[in-house]
C-alpha cells in the first residue's frame, strides 16, 4: 500500500486538495477531520461538553462512526445516519478542535484510521497524520498558509453554503483553532521531521494541486 499523509492547520485546503489528488490517482481519500467533527456532533447532540471527560469517554462506547465511499466520494455515518452535511457548520468545526484534544477521543479514532491505511492506497489528511497516525507514511506533506489567507477562503466557502459569518469572525475563529491545535497536550499540530512543507498562500486551487501532484509522482517513482 502507498500512504500519503497531509497535515496542516484548519483552512489550508487539505481536504479539497486531497480529494482531487485521490481521484486523479485512484486512491482512497480519508478526511480524518470529518471523524472528529462526527464525534463533536455526537457529543453536542447529547449535551456533553469537553469539560466532562468522563462523560465523553462513556458516551464514546455508544458512538458508531463509519466512513463509506459512495461513487468515489466519502460520506460520514454516525450511528447509521449520514451526517456528511451536518458536520460542516462553524459550531461543529470549533467543537471538533476542542474534543480532539481529549486523549479518549483520539484513541477511539486512531485504530479506525490505521486500519483504513493498512488496507488501501490512500491519502489521509488531518493534524497529526504524519507524526502519530501514519508515522511510516510513504510521503508526508505539511500544507499551510497564512491565517488571513485561510480565513478568507473559509469565509467565501461559508458564503457559498449560505452560512452567515463575517470575515473578522472567521479570522478570529481561525486563530483560536490554530492556538488550540498547536498547544494541546496530546498530538499537537506540527510538521513531521521528514515532511515536505508546502505554503499555498496566494495560490489558486489548481496551482496547489499541481505542486502536490508533482511531489507525489516523484515519490511514486
Amino acid at each position: 500500500m502507498f500512504n500519503i499523509a497531509i497535515d496542516g492547520p484548519a483552512g489550508a485546503g487539505k481536504s479539497t486538495i486531497a480529494k482531487t489528488l485521490a481521484k486523479n490517482l485512484g486512491f482512497i481519500y480519508v478526511d480524518t477531520g470529518a471523524l472528529y467533527r462526527a464525534v463533536a456532533l455526537f457529543m453536542q447532540s447529547r449535551g456533553i461538553t469537553t469539560d466532562d471527560t468522563e462523560a465523553v469517554q462513556a458516551a464514546l462506547r455508544s458512538a458508531d462512526i463509519e466512513l463509506r465511499f459512495v461513487d468515489g466520494a466519502q460520506r460520514v455515518y454516525l450511528n447509521g445516519q449520514d451526517v456528511s452535511e451536518d458536520i460542516r457548520t462553524p459550531e461543529v468545526s470549533a467543537a471538533a478542535s476542542a474534543f480532539s484534544a481529549i486523549p479518549a477521543v483520539r484513541e477511539f479514532l486512531f485504530h479506525l484510521q490505521q486500519s483504513i491505511a493498512a488496507e488501501n492506497d490512500c491519502i489521509m489528511d488531518g493534524r497529526d497524520i504524519g507524526t502519530v497516525v501514519l508515522p511510516d507514511a510513504d510521503l508526508k506533506i505539511f500544507l499551510t498558509a497564512t491565517a488571513e489567507d485561510r480565513a478568507m477562503r473559509r469565509h467565501l466557502q461559508f458564503l457559498e453554503q449560505g452560512i452567515a459569518s463575517s470575515y473578522e469572525e472567521v479570522l478570529a475563529d481561525q486563530k483560536q483553532r490554530d492556538y488550540q491545535d498547536t498547544h494541546r497536550e496530546i498530538s499537537p499540530l506540527k510538521a513531521a521531521d521528514d515532511a515536505i512543507v508546502v505554503d499555498t498562500t496566494g495560490n489558486e486551487f489548481e496551482q496547489s494541486v499541481s505542486i502536490l501532484m508533482n511531489l507525489i509522482k516523484e515519490n511514486l517513482k
